[in-house]
């Protein structure tokens, strides 16, 4: 078992899940806007919702990598192409870091935690995204491969709600440091382009 690879993994989940995004930004207003715990219940239900996307990811690349070494070669292909193909995006999109509290109604914590999952299981681009990310990242050659899948997935999920869950209890601080310091998304952005970057190099040097 190659522990340094996991070690990679969390680092780039880490730092890709501090980049703001759609998700860390709504359970920063949620929290902003009805309390810590509000937010927490809308990260329990997008954290739950990554087990999906992982068993998909699991038992589909799992099968194409035990039939041909020429398809995972494909899928390492596509997963860099596509990191670089979001570097590009994030690079074009606008570094500020917009904060508004229009679109967070209050609803109950089921409530919250079934928007959650429903917003991460019904976005394609998640589990796009893993098939991204996670052949890269396969670290043992006495594991099977769903396995592999689902302790990286078990890590990402691990990983991503402890930063969320940090963001939620400290939603008043990170929004005035944000509304006081607006070059830090300047900073943040280029930390997006730089992880994506570097997951795409790393994915295209992995060995199966």
């Amino acid at each position: 078992m190659n522990v340094d690879v996991l070690i990679s993994f969390a680092l780039a989940t880490a730092a890709l899940a501090i980049a703001p995004g759609p998700d860390n930004i709504y359970v920063l207003m949620q929290s902003l806007t009805h309390g810590k715990t509000s937010g927490l219940a809308t990260v329990a239900g997008l954290i739950t919702g990554c087990l999906v996307h992982t068993t998909l990811v699991a038992f589909g690349i799992s099968a194409v990598i035990k039939q041909s070494d020429l398809l995972f070669f494909g899928i390492k292909l596509f997963g860099a192409g596509y990191l670089l193909f979001l570097a590009y995006k994030v690079f074009k999109s606008p570094a500020d870091v917009l904060l508004s509290r229009d679109t967070v109604p209050q609803k109950s914590l089921m409530q919250l935690f079934k928007q959650g999952f429903i917003m991460n299981v019904l976005n394609p681009k998640v589990s796009i995204f893993f098939l991204a990310f996670f052949p890269g990242f396969l670290f043992s050659s006495q594991l099977s491969t769903v396995l592999q899948f689902y302790i990286l997935g078990l890590v990402f999920m691990g990983v991503s709600f402890i930063i969320f869950s940090g963001i939620a209890f400290l939603a008043g601080s990170i929004s005035t440091y944000l509304k006081q310091h607006q070059g830090v998304g300047v900073v943040l952005k280029w930390l997006q382009i730089v992880v994506f970057v570097s997951i795409a190099v790393f994915i295209l040097l992995s060995e199966k």
